[in-house]
């Protein structure tokens, strides 16, 4: 399970890292928004390979029997491998070509509810509260462990789809 498990952790984690890391180079045309949109649809394709581990792992290994149990233990290390490939991933990125990545993004959350029409005492609100967050985020634990918080919700989903479609527990094709 181990090498089926950092095989394709490795690999949804260099998808997970191309993801982040290609459009960073368009980032000032791209903008948060559309970042945001392309950053999470790299995460289900990344984790999509779950699906792929898993029934590779049911065929070759378990000789076409998966408890949904094993599934779901497989998928988790698979996307906590490419978790640490994203979170490290970012962590360069940051140091290297967007250590102002926190003060633009609080500019544009805080231009955003501006537009929206927030009311001045919940903008005041919002912006020290983004100044606080700005502070926090030049602490690498801490800008890991926000960072770290990003692809876990896809990657759960996805696991646990696969798990539950993929489990088999006789030999006999479903």
């Amino acid at each position: 399970m181990r090498k089926t498990v950092l095989t394709f952790g490795l690999f949804a984690g260099a998808v997970l890292s191309l993801g982040m890391a290609v459009p960073m180079l368009f980032f000032d045309d791209l903008g948060f928004d559309t970042g945001e949109i392309l950053g999470y649809t790299t995460m289900v394709a990344a984790f999509a390979v779950v699906y792929f581990a898993v029934r590779s792992y049911r065929e070759n290994v378990g000789h076409g029997v998966i408890s949904f149990g094993r599934a779901f233990r497989l998928g988790i290390g698979i996307i906590a491998i490419a978790n640490v490939c994203y979170v490290a991933t970012w962590q360069v990125i940051y140091a290297t070509a967007m250590p102002d990545f926190m003060e633009k993004y609080s500019a544009h959350t805080i231009e955003k509810a501006k537009t929206d029409g927030t009311p001045a005492a919940e903008l005041e609100k919002l912006t020290a509260d983004m100044a606080k967050w700005t502070e926090l985020y030049k602490n690498p634990l801490i800008r890991s462990g926000i960072t770290f918080l990003e692809p876990p919700p896809v990657g759960l989903l996805v696991v646990l789809v696969s798990a539950a479609l993929l489990r088999r527990t006789d030999a006999t094709p479903a």
